[in-house]
């Protein structure tokens, strides 16, 4: 199937916006002749210099230059010493804000991420941010500021997200700002990092 990237348009908008819209998009990555691709089932928004949780929040460095960039640039950083996490630079450049991938449900290159992810478990090749790095062997050397429309790592288009299997919840794994409802995730999928909300739940 022919998937045509997501255009510059799509991330140049409000940054929660374009982190509901990313979900069922297909996050793509060709290293070394070898593509890996996944469907997006959960993100997080990150909102600017006002946000905490944003890096954007220090201000202008020389690690958060591209969010300051123009929109649709990859956002690849590191943390604890030992981990890539990608993000999808959003709203207008000058206007630092960013939508993290946190999770996606392998499509293809399967093998490629059995790989490099040491022989886990299939369930959680993906099903986190710094593990789909690894798996799709994303890294900040290869892909930070690269364009996620015409570089080796991209953005398809997808198959939209009925809102009924959509769940908005706080974001995980920070300290700062960490009750803000800015996570989104796919219900129904199994590749969804933390724990998932009941149906009774936003």
């Amino acid at each position: 199937m022919t998937r045509r990237p997501l255009p510059a348009a799509f991330y140049a908008r409000q940054t929660e916006l374009v982190a509901r819209e990313l979900l069922g998009a297909v996050l793509e990555c060709t290293v070394n002749g070898t593509r890996c691709r996944g469907r997006i089932v959960e993100t997080e928004a990150y909102t600017g210099e006002e946000d905490l949780a944003c890096h954007a929040a220090a201000g202008r460095t020389a690690r958060t230059e591209v969010l300051y960039g123009p929109a649709g640039r990859a956002y690849v950083y590191f943390i604890y010493g030992m981990h890539w996490c990608v993000n999808a630079v959003t709203r207008r450049a000058g206007m630092p804000s960013a939508v993290l991938i946190r999770a996606v449900e392998p499509l293809e290159g399967i093998e490629a991420m059995r790989r490099r992810r040491h022989g886990r478990p299939d369930r959680e090749l993906t099903n986190g941010p710094a593990k789909l790095c690894e798996a799709f062997g994303i890294t900040g050397p290869r892909h930070h500021g690269a364009s996620l429309i015409s570089s080796p790592l991209r953005i398809l288009e997808g198959e939209p997200v009925r809102d009924e299997d959509v769940a908005v919840t706080p974001r995980i794994g920070i300290v700062k700002a960490a009750s803000d409802p800015l996570r989104w995730i796919v219900r129904s999928s199994a590749f969804v990092s933390g724990r998932r909300p009941r149906r009774d739940e936003t």
